[in-house]
């Protein structure tokens, strides 16, 4: 028997009651710098974008949105792009870079200080988790991990995580807690766009529901949780994607779709409140959206 839609947007078996939320999409305040390919954090009303690529260079700057508009943060200390990060608008860390970097940086709220050196250089990777419980989960990372490896962070060093099943750069990864309970899915595994999902537990991956489309670089809501996830955006053979999803721990089922198809975005926020800002549609933007 096919699932019920009941007035509160919610999906139910006969057999068994998921609750899903399915939302809609709306114009929210402009980013102050047009850029892509950045990391996002915080929630709808307190969040947080920190460097991407300005035209036409990599970049620092950092900006803090209240639910209506953006402000400008602390500059980072390094310029990157293509860099994975996680955490609040007042304690966030990012990592990586699109040229292979090992440094890791954290946030306060006003400005960036150094934080521990990863074990292995990456780019693309996705990031999970808070600034003293977090994860670096895969990207692109040279030996024979081959984009595998997952490193754990205590706030101040870096140690090593068990390994994806699946290799991946730009995935999406989400997990607000803490390590031990977090969420990769999505990505480019040479030489393919990949579906699968994975769920950490603290020390090992396990494989979870695929998502219905695949994709890479999506713009990924950093604080949803691993029975609760959301993925919106991202690029694959298709082009743009509009598409959102919504995670049960068990199924992706379909979200509202994004007014601007778009890739490389910056997102965070929970499955019922979320927003993304930046990104390439046809072209890098600075437009930002609000899912509830």
């Amino acid at each position: 028997m096919p699932p019920i839609f009941t007035a509160f947007g919610f999906v139910q078996s006969p057999a068994i009651s998921v609750p899903v939320f399915i939302g809609a999409w709306s114009a929210g305040g402009n980013l102050i710098t047009t850029r892509n390919a950045m990391p996002g954090m915080g929630t709808q009303n307190a969040g947080l974008v920190a460097t991407g690529f300005v035209a036409p260079a990599a970049s620092r700057c950092t900006e803090e949105y209240n639910g209506s508009s953006w402000s400008a943060g602390g500059a980072t200390i390094n310029a990157r792009y293509q860099a994975g990060g996680s955490g609040t608008q007042n304690a966030a860390f990012i990592l990586g870079n699109f040229s292979l970097n090992n440094t890791s940086e954290e946030y306060d709220g006003a400005t960036w200080s150094t934080g521990g050196n990863l074990i292995n250089s990456r780019s693309y990777p996705a990031g999970a988790g808070t600034q003293n419980s977090g994860l670096a989960i895969g990207g692109t990372v040279p030996g024979a991990t081959n984009g595998r490896c997952t490193e754990e962070y205590d706030g101040t060093s870096w140690s090593a995580g068990g390994a994806l099943i699946t290799g991946r750069a730009n995935a999406n990864g989400i997990g607000s807690g803490t390590q031990n309970a977090a969420l990769a899915s999505s990505g480019y595994s040479s030489p393919a766009f990949v579906t699968c999902t994975e769920e950490y537990d603290g020390s090992s991956w396990s494989a979870g529901g695929a998502v219905i489309t695949a994709r890479s670089a999506p713009s990924p809501a950093g604080q949803g949780t691993q029975n609760s996830g959301l993925i919106f955006g991202g690029v694959n053979n298709s082009g743009r994607l509009g598409c959102t999803e919504c995670y049960n721990g068990t199924t992706w089922a379909a979200g509202g779709a994004l007014i601007n198809a778009r890739h490389s975005g910056g997102g965070g926020g929970t499955d019922t409140c979320a927003f993304l800002a930046g990104g390439v549609t046809t072209a890098a933007t600075n437009l930002t959206e609000e899912y509830a």
